[in-house]
Order: C-alpha cells, then structure tokens, then sequence
C-alpha cells in the first residue's frame, strides 16, 4: 500500500435533496439524498488539485439493524448515482434496507462528477465504446484512423488535465474517501459487470476496509482489456442459442426459423446481406455491423428479445425496423452521451496495456470471425486505448490477499461478462471468494432474473457475511437454498 492509499485527507459530505433527473426516470425512494465530495485530482498530492465527486446515500430506516453503508456500482463504467433508485426499483430485499444505507456515486470524470469529454461527433459516438465488426483487415486499418483520431481528440480536450488521474485505482481511492467521509472503518460493496472490476480493485487495495463484497457479472481480474473485450465474441456463442430457441420455440410468427440452427443461419444471412446492401432508416442505416451490434446489446435481457425479433424480421423484408426503445442515451444531451463515451475509454484506457500493433488487431479480427462468426470480429477490433498515452500508475493486480469475504454471482451465458472471464477473476482471488453460478442468461444476476436460488445467495451473504463452504451452482428451476 502506497502512501497515496493511507492518507486521504478528511473531507465531508453536504447532503441536499437529489434533482428529480438522478434517477433516469425512475422515481427516486423516500429520503435519497445527494452531495458532493472533494477528493485528490492526484492522491500522490493530497494537497494539491481537488476534483468533485456526486455521492447519493438511502439511509437505513431501521437503526436498530443497521450495520454499515452498502457501496454501490451498476457498471458500465457509467454513473452510479441514481442506482439506488434503480436497485429499489427492482425490489432490494428490505432486510438489506435496514440493513445498510445505500450509497451510489458517479466515478470520477463521469455525470455530476468533475466531467471529462473528447469532444466527438455524432459519427464517433455512433457505436459508443463497442468498435464494429469488420469485414475484413481495411475495415479495421479504417478504424485504427478512426480510434486515433479519438484518442488525439480525448488528449488535446479541455479536460485532458484529467486524462491520467481517471482510472478504477483512483476510483478505488475515492471510495475509501467516501468511507472516510461518512465515517465509517469499513465498507460492503455491492458492483455489477465492470462494477465487479471496480469491486475487486477496492479489496485488493484495502482488504482491512471491506466487509461484505458481491459482485455480480463479472469480469476478469484485468478489467475491460482487450483479453475481456475479445470474449465478448464467446459470450455471444453462449448467450444467441438462447434467443433462438425463443424464436424457434415459442415465436415462430416471425418467420426467422422453425429450429435454433435456422434462426442462427438466418442471422448470418441477413447481416452478410445488409454487408453487401445495407437497409436505409429515417434517422440511421442498417448495415451488418449495426445489426450485430443491436444483436449483442438486446441480448443482455429477456425481456429485449422481443424487440430482438421485431429488428430482425424488419430487416428480413427489407424495411427499416421500428424506433427502438429508450437506451441509457436516449434522453440526455450530446453533450452527456459525448461525457460518457469518453469517461469510458478515460476509465478502461488507463486501467490496463492495450497491443499497438495494427497487424495484430488484423490476425485477431481473421481469427476469430471464423472461430466466432455472431461477434468475434467486432470484439477483436481495435478502439482507441491502442493510440492511448502509458498510465502513469500500474493497474492494480488483483490478488487473494485479504479476508474471505467475497460472493460473485454469474449467469452461465452471459453476453457481456461471459463465464470464461468470471472463472479468470475466481481464480485469481483465490481463497477470498466463492461464485454462484446460475443456469440462466442475460447480463445481470442479482435482482434481474427469476432464479431464486442465485438471488437469496446474494441476499444471505450480505445479511449474514457467511460465505458458502464451497462454489456450488443453481440450476435453471433452482429453489432457495
């Protein structure tokens, strides 16, 4: 433990009513609050340049059983501060409630946190983080200019001053910041998807200041590298099986297959054609790349299959599909959605080392397009983090020195935080945790699906900190154990 990791100076919270907008049109729970905390630009200089960090809290109404604060994060990396709305939203136990209070925060460089940008157009914003799936080696020397172009832009921004401090170790500092500041010795953390990295980041830094941690989707010890962005090509063989069988089995209305293998070939047909022809819309053109990339993010949930299918059997006859619903982006400002693209490769850029050599995202892109044909060519594809300035810290390693107080949850088939990178991150925290499987699949485990057994798993641990004596797994029509 470095210096920067012992002596965060004290600050403190001002708590005020949250802005109705905290929680992206959920309705925020009786007595959230919201503040700000002043944290370290640079933890190596405590004393030097302070950024903001927007903190939200959901007190515990029941002092009697109350036991500590519940750290949260939904992933992404993505603001976190109206998570809490969002976690009551999908009924959070109330024994947890009382238990805890819950407290969400926006990562730094992100939402009502000191904010970064890269100042990108409506092009680069198009695909968000997820780079496209290509063709063939120009398609991704094309995006190599592209991601360049990217990362020059997030460095000569007019928040490039933040470039190097944006990063889940510092993230991790400013948690413990957050602990510090509503006094407490210890925290539980409760994280999702990359909020899993930010979890085992927390621990390995500060095992004495963690209590109960449940990470939920996870991903590898490395975080969002480009290791994990190329599993994502095994997620999707994992996780489409599902959807077709939705199709075949119980949808045949849409006339994309009676059998799972017709609805997989029907896949590979229609995005070869929109390759070669792609389909104009009103506001966006249809091409291969755009459907794979609705495929792999309308996969996350079961109740998108629908709008799954509606998409594909649009473009089977040639039409432009219907509006999709509204995403993470569909209501804020360009200037947010520009915020949240770029905290992100700020945020995964810094975190991990990225190849540089073009020819190598060339061979990964040929190689794993066979071996992957769903998804494999968009998930070995390059993004900016390969043009990105060398962090001025290491990345964390994540490691099993600390107490045995970590519960990760996994769905068997998850698309974006598939189980080979959860089996990675188990490994390496070693005696420290257990994982929970759960025969089911989708991204997110806790709260999000029907799985009982998965979900009193989760609740148990943080209510009664007893891990289980071993990893054990819950089959699809599991009851509670």
């Amino acid at each position: 433990m470095t210096a920067a990791d012992t002596a965060t100076p004290k600050q403190d919270v001002k708590w005020d009513k949250c802005d109705k907008d905290v929680g992206d049109g959920l309705p925020l729970p009786e007595g959230m609050q919201c503040g700000t905390l002043k944290v370290p630009l640079d933890y190596q200089k405590p004393e030097g340049r302070m950024i903001e960090i927007a903190v939200s809290r959901l007190p515990s109404k029941n002092p009697e059983k109350r036991r500590g604060i519940l750290l949260t994060n939904p992933g992404g990396p993505s603001p976190g501060l109206g998570y809490l709305a969002f976690l009551v939203t999908v009924k959070m136990p109330q024994a947890v409630l009382d238990s805890y209070d819950l407290v969400g925060f926006d990562p730094r460089g992100m939402g009502r946190s000191t904010p970064v940008k890269c100042d990108l157009t409506e092009e680069q914003q198009l695909f968000g983080n997820i780079p496209p799936y290509a063709r063939n080696a120009a398609d991704v020397a094309k995006r190599a200019e592209q991601s360049q172009q990217i990362a020059e832009q997030c460095a000569a921004s007019d928040t490039a001053w933040m470039l190097p401090y944006v990063s889940a170790k510092n993230t991790a500092r400013d948690m413990d910041s957050i602990r510090t500041a509503l006094g407490e010795e210890k925290t539980s953390f409760l994280g999702a998807s990359w909020g899993t990295y930010l979890g085992s980041v927390y621990a390995t830094m500060f095992p004495k200041r963690t209590d109960r941690v449940v990470l939920d989707s996870n991903l590898g010890p490395a975080g969002w590298d480009y290791h994990s962005q190329r599993l994502w090509s095994q997620g999707m063989d994992d996780r489409f099986p599902d959807f077709a069988k939705y199709v075949a089995a119980n949808h045949r209305e849409y006339g994309l297959g009676r059998t799972a293998a017709q609805v997989k070939a029907k896949y590979l047909q229609l995005a070869a054609r929109l390759d070669r022809t792609p389909v104009k819309g009103p506001d966006v053109v249809w091409d291969g790349a755009l459907l794979r990339l609705i495929t792999f993010g309308y996969s996350y949930g079961a109740t998108q299959l629908a709008t799954l299918a509606e998409v594909f059997k649009a473009l089977e006859a040639n039409q432009p599909p219907p509006p999709l619903p509204a995403g993470e982006t569909a209501k804020a400002t360009a200037a947010s959605v520009d915020n949240l693209i770029s905290a992100r490769y700020y945020m995964i850029c810094n975190d991990s080392h990225w190849p540089a050599s073009l020819q190598s995202y060339q061979r990964n892109v040929a190689i794993d397009r066979i071996r992957h044909p769903l998804f494999g060519a968009a998930g070995a594809n390059i993004n900016p983090c390969a043009y990105w300035p060398k962090p001025i810290e290491e990345p964390v390693k994540v490691g099993n020195n600390g107490p045995s107080n970590v519960l990760m949850v996994q769905n068997l088939r998850d698309p974006a935080t598939p189980l080979a990178g959860a089996e990675q991150l188990r490994k390496a925290l070693g005696d420290r945790a257990r994982m929970v499987t759960a025969d089911q699949g989708g991204h997110g485990v806790y709260l999000l699906n029907k799985n009982q057994c998965a979900n009193t798993a989760a609740t148990s641990f943080l209510l009664t900190g007893k891990l289980p004596e071993r990893d054990y797994h819950c089959s699809a029509d599991a009851t509670p154990r």
